[in-house]
């Protein structure tokens, strides 16, 4: 199962790919068993090759500016024909229709299951949902633990300050005692 981190990164990726007016936005999750390469293929086409350049340019710019995060490896970018972005989670390809036509990965792919945008939205906010619920009750606890050790300490403080005084106290009545005794002890030389 992909981490709740790469299906944001998918989702921004989709969402990219769909400000730049991309046609037939595919989401292709991946049999494990056959696909030690990645988790998602993002599959979408453009009408022409300037248009295929701009969404693999909107996508690695939204993923870098929201995310911090650079493709590993970019090919086909010269020809514009298929372009092909590798996240490591997932991999963007933006064909042109003919050749999205031609390669048919959704047909070489039989294993992989189709999921829509959405329904990877609704996952993620579930996960994230689950995230926050977990968190919460962890800092409720640790909330709740210091308060209960904190109440016995207040109490104890005004008497370690009292002893704490008196010692102070005993010590400034001794220090001019001692230095009467030095006195008395130095012979008056002049």
């Amino acid at each position: 199962m992909a981490s709740l981190e790469s299906n944001q990164l998918l989702l921004a990726a989709a969402a990219a790919c769909e400000d730049k007016k991309a046609e037939d936005i595919r989401i292709l999750a991946l049999d494990p068993s056959e696909s030690g390469l990645t988790d998602y293929f993002l599959i979408c086409n453009g009408t022409n090759e300037r248009q295929n350049v701009a969404i693999t340019d909107e996508v690695e710019i939204r993923l870098k500016r929201e995310f911090g995060v650079y493709p590993n490896s970019v090919e086909g970018r010269r020809q514009g024909e298929w372009i092909l972005m590798d996240y490591v989670d997932f991999i963007v390809h933006v064909f042109s229709a003919e050749k999205r036509a031609f390669y048919g990965l959704e047909r070489l792919r039989k294993s992989a299951t189709t999921i829509s945008v959405s329904d990877l939205n609704a996952e993620v906010s579930e996960r994230i949902a689950a995230t926050r619920a977990r968190s919460g009750k962890k800092q409720a606890a640790k909330k709740a633990a210091p308060a209960k050790k904190a109440a016995p300490k207040k109490a104890a403080k005004p008497a370690a300050k009292k002893a704490v005084a008196s010692k102070s106290a005993a010590k400034k009545a001794s220090v001019p005692a001692a230095k009467k005794s030095k006195a008395a002890k130095k012979p008056a030389s002049k």
